[in-house]
């Protein structure tokens, strides 16, 4: 080859080089959006007035910490319409980056391949620990063995005590560590006519129900696959008697709300999200009443401990993103990292999922000033996340749960005969499950 014909050449390609580089440049330059997927309103069915105050906290700090890229979501978006929305974006291939997975959807979303699977990523990245969550937590977002979602937010059930009524009647306030026994023992003594009018206007408890006093007691009501129940199992059996029990105190007295507001109920759960956002009951009980509660775990049963439910909101990622390191990273701002944690605590109505942001010291007590009874010590309820049962995830679940609900009141106050209900109703339940 001549040296003209080198000297072309080189030149093309250099100019071919720069067209590739320049390329490459004005790629790297172009705007990236990503999107996220979320509904308005509290993911607890509790009012919130300002549920994107979180979310829109970490977007912040992630555009700062990314010039370039800018994050979008649709606002205004109702709860109960968000399913079927993001449905709608999978069918058509538009959905977002990340996105708020409903727990009924999970395992399907899961399974079906909509999910990007992040154990691995998770473990690669040398700035995350998956060590810092609470298990219950972290496990909404497993499926098969593998992690498609990070957890944002949680609430367990908490028991509310009503610490002048028990001092009136000479009863410390239970240990963290309390049973069934002890429970039933204070609402014995507690449950009694007042005013001497020959009818019961003091009572132990109101809105328990046997889906707390079960997952106290160890019970597993379902296969992880939802296709069989084990209603008839023995510590299911040893719930239900006790509950049986626990209702005869009342002598045929209906326990209402506005009891539980004038101070004369002993004990109440309230869910954390409950505990933060019903203002009301506190300014209530400021109003037709005086007394000061406090919160303590839920009462063990003699197969079981001082568990509640745990309730989370997951939020993973799209299989099909074009921008999977950086949903990653967004993905993390929301869900892992420490400033937005702490904000979640103190802008809405969940708890962080992270056990050092809950348990800093500076938030050890949460300060309330609408309840005469002051701050909830976050030492407490970081021990209930630490012993907290997560939830069922599979989709027909609160069907089921509300099948079972009428029949299971029905024994628990006696109109249903107790003799083999609870064999008759898990082959209710499964009959409707497998079809």
């Amino acid at each position: 080859m001549s040296a003209d014909a080198k000297r072309r050449l080189g030149l093309l390609l250099a100019a071919v080089l720069l067209l590739v580089l320049g390329g490459l440049y004005q790629q790297r330059q172009q705007p990236v959006t990503l999107r996220i997927g979320l509904f308005a309103g509290s993911n607890w069915d509790v009012p919130d007035s300002d549920s994107y105050a979180v979310v829109d906290a970490a977007v912040e700090k992630f555009e700062r910490e990314h010039p370039g890229v800018t994050v979008s979501y649709v606002s205004g978006i109702k709860k109960e319409d968000y399913s079927e929305w993001l449905a709608g974006r999978l069918l058509s291939g538009d959905e977002p980056d990340i996105f708020v997975i409903p727990g009924k959807d999970f395992n399907l979303y899961a399974s079906i391949g909509a999910l990007q699977p992040i154990s691995e990523t998770g473990s690669r990245d040398p700035s995350f620990s998956w060590e810092v969550y609470y298990p219950a937590a972290l496990d909404y977002g497993r499926y098969d063995g593998e992690i498609y979602a990070l957890p944002a937010a949680s609430v367990p059930t908490l028991m509310f005590v009503n610490k002048t009524l028990l001092a009136r009647e000479g009863i410390p306030i239970p240990r963290n560590d309390w049973t069934w026994q002890e429970f039933y023992e204070i609402c014995r003594r507690v449950t009694r006519d007042t005013d001497g009018d020959g009818r019961i206007d003091q009572f132990g408890v109101y809105d328990y129900g046997w889906r707390l006093a079960a997952v106290a007691n160890g019970v597993r009501l379902f296969r992880e696959d939802g296709k069989a129940s084990f209603f008839a199992d023995s510590r299911m059996e040893e719930t239900v008697r006790f509950l049986r029990e626990l209702h005869k105190l009342e002598q045929g007295r209906e326990v209402t709300a506005r009891d539980f507001d004038m101070g004369r109920v002993a004990f109440r759960p309230f869910t954390f999200a409950e505990y933060r956002t019903y203002k009301p009951y506190p300014w209530r009980i400021k109003k037709y009443s005086s007394f000061e509660w406090d919160c303590i775990p839920l009462p063990a049963g003699p197969s079981g401990s001082s568990s509640s439910s745990l309730q989370t909101m997951l939020m993973g990622m799209s299989a099909r993103s074009h921008h999977k390191g950086l949903a990653w990273q967004l993905l993390k701002e929301i869900c892992y990292d420490p400033e937005i944690q702490k904000l979640t605590l103190e802008r809405s109505q969940g708890l962080p999922v992270r056990r050092d942001v809950v348990e800093s010291g500076s938030l050890q007590e949460m300060p309330d000033t609408a309840s005469p009874g002051g701050g909830l010590d976050l030492r407490v309820v970081s021990a209930v996340m630490d012993h907290a049962v997560m939830e069922p995830k599979f989709a027909r679940y609160e069907e089921v749960m509300m099948r079972a609900d009428s029949e299971l009141r029905g024994v628990i106050d006696g109109s249903i005969p107790f003799d083999n209900a609870l064999n008759r109703i898990q082959k209710e339940i499964n009959g409707w499950l497998q079809q």
